[in-house]
């Protein structure tokens, strides 16, 4: 076993280890070996496809919803936008529970196919002679819905994964999902080639152009994804110390498999754990939201600038998130996974705490459309809108700097550059290192058993975070300012840093808290 260890531990990133020693090949044959590692690739594969899913349209969503309905506002993009984690938030704990008594392979082809056929909607939205945006809205919570399989894939490499391979592979799994958010609006940068016109197939009344092209290359994939799950995937599930489990999700069984462990889950980590991964996903979803209104009224950049100059920053918080992943792999080995995440949060609380105003040099005001003096009703959606809106054609008339509608703008000091990005880099390095290591002390406190119906819990709060975090940035920093808002984040992460401490003791892996195996205390 201790060999067995060593091996786990010097694995690759998407990569396996070589079974060569005694103690792995009475644990687990060749063929196995090979055969799961297989496996878990192709679920890497699907949580790639599930983020590109989300992420490939972002950027198009508020244009394209504008040209097949006049009758959208900004009010009904936040809901549009918010579909997909809705429908997420409600399809995951059904496809865990699914996945707990049925082979994994039916859930998960069930939901790629959703996916699959609510991106082929989402092409034919323009068709229908009104209520088109009703129709987008449908397509995009049934994309949603589909991606709910993320709990099933969660839940399967926890299963396959002996204690020793669970952190590298959670990590391998948080890898190719930041992959897929980085690289769905690259791919839709490439399709805005085509246009706004691009081609029409008349015989079957689809439109080719910047805003079908990107979900049609999604339900591609996803059949894609279909194929290999069919060919490729296979059932398998082994214990803490990695020796093959015999479970009903297995479609044959072998003499060797041994049953598993009994003893009751500390349901105290569990609920804590989904409280903790719930205010990660919390923050940094409101940290997404943020980032274009607060640049454009510190720093006065137009519409254009915010749109390049932010995409740039969250794309290189994307390849730093990526990093992350890798060192996370390293660290873990060293100081354990909890104090990976006590660490990961205190990182986010100073980079919040840095956002905080400072000094006595205030941000330009726009003085422009000015009504009454008074703070509007700024929805979720309208303060997202700035992402979409075309720039004016001559950027003198476009209004720039913080409106003065916003009365905290005539007060509140301006938030430096340097502090913003200083800001983003240490944001950027802790959300990823708390993303996985929630997530990864979750599976391991849950045990060998099936844990399809509490990865869907996990993934239902996830969807709750990002659904509340825009809402609750948007009101609070509208009305009150960063100031305030940041202020509330930092509090919210003192109580979460609290929360943690309090319980720190009691999140240990199914195993140790048994007796079964050791663990060094970290």
């Amino acid at each position: 076993m201790a060999s067995l260890g060593i091996q786990a531990e010097q694995e690759p990133l998407l990569g396996d280890q070589t079974p060569g020693s005694r103690e792995w090949d009475i644990i687990e044959t060749e063929e196995h070996y090979k055969s799961r590692w297989r496996s878990i690739r192709i679920l890497y594969l699907t949580m790639f496809l599930s983020s590109v899913g989300f992420s490939i349209v972002i950027m198009s969503i508020w244009p394209y919803l504008q040209k097949i309905d006049q009758t959208a506002d900004a009010s009904f993009l936040g809901w549009v936008i918010a579909s997909f984690s809705l429908g997420q938030m409600v399809a995951s704990p059904v496809f865990g529970l699914w996945s707990n008594y049925r082979p994994r392979k039916e859930p998960l082809i069930v939901s790629i196919f959703i996916s699959v056929a609510a991106n082929c909607l989402y092409a034919y939205v323009h068709v229908p002679d009104s209520h088109n945006k009703y129709y987008m809205l449908a397509a995009r919570g049934l994309v949603g819905f589909g991606a709910g399989n993320v709990a099933v894939v969660r839940s399967y490499i926890a299963g396959a994964t002996s204690l020793q391979e669970r952190t590298n592979s959670m990590a391998n799994t948080s890898a190719c999902q930041a992959l897929g958010f980085i690289l769905g609006p690259v791919f839709q940068t490439c399709f805005a080639l085509i246009g706004e016109k691009g081609v029409t197939w008349e015989t079957i009344k689809l439109q080719i152009n910047m805003y079908t092209a990107p979900v049609l290359l999604g339900a591609f994939l996803g059949v894609l994804n279909i194929l290999l799950i069919l060919i490729i995937l296979r059932e398998h599930r082994v214990d803490d110390s990695g020796r093959q489990c015999k479970n009903i999700n297995f479609e044959e069984g072998s003499a060797d498999e041994v049953q598993l462990p009994q003893g009751n889950i500390d349901q105290v980590a569990v609920v804590t754990t989904n409280v903790l991964f719930f205010v990660v996903l919390f923050i940094f979803a409101l940290f997404e939201t943020i980032v274009t209104p607060l640049t454009m009224d510190m720093y006065a950049w137009t519409r254009e600038q915010a749109v390049l100059y932010d995409g740039i920053i969250l794309a290189a918080l994307g390849v730093e998130a990526v990093i992350t992943f890798m060192g996370i792999k390293l660290l873990s080995k060293k100081i354990g996974e909890r104090a990976i995440l006590l660490g990961g949060l205190i990182v986010v609380w100073v980079g919040f705490f840095i956002l905080l105003p400072w000094g006595n040099q205030f941000p330009k005001i726009q003085w422009e459309d000015l009504h009454n003096n008074s703070i509007p009703n700024t929805t979720f959606g309208e303060i997202v809108i700035t992402l979409w809106r075309s720039p004016s054609p001559d950027h003198s008339e476009e209004p720039i700097g913080c409106p003065a509608e916003q009365a905290w703008c005539l007060y509140t000091p301006m938030i430096h550059l340097a502090q913003f990005l200083t800001s983003a880099v240490l944001i950027g390095m802790g959300y990823p290192s708390c993303n996985v290591m929630s997530y990864t002390l979750y599976s391991k406190i849950l045990g060998p058993k099936p844990q399809g119906v509490y990865m869907g819990w996990l993934t239902a709060s996830g969807s709750a975070a990002r659904i509340l975090g825009p809402v609750f940035i948007s009101q609070v920093y509208t009305s009150w300012g960063p100031r305030w808002a940041f202020s509330l984040v930092c509090g919210i992460v003192v109580l979460t840093i609290t929360l943690l401490c309090v319980v720190y003791k009691r999140l240990i892996a199914f195993s140790v808290r048994h007796g079964w195996t050791q663990e060094q205390p970290r």
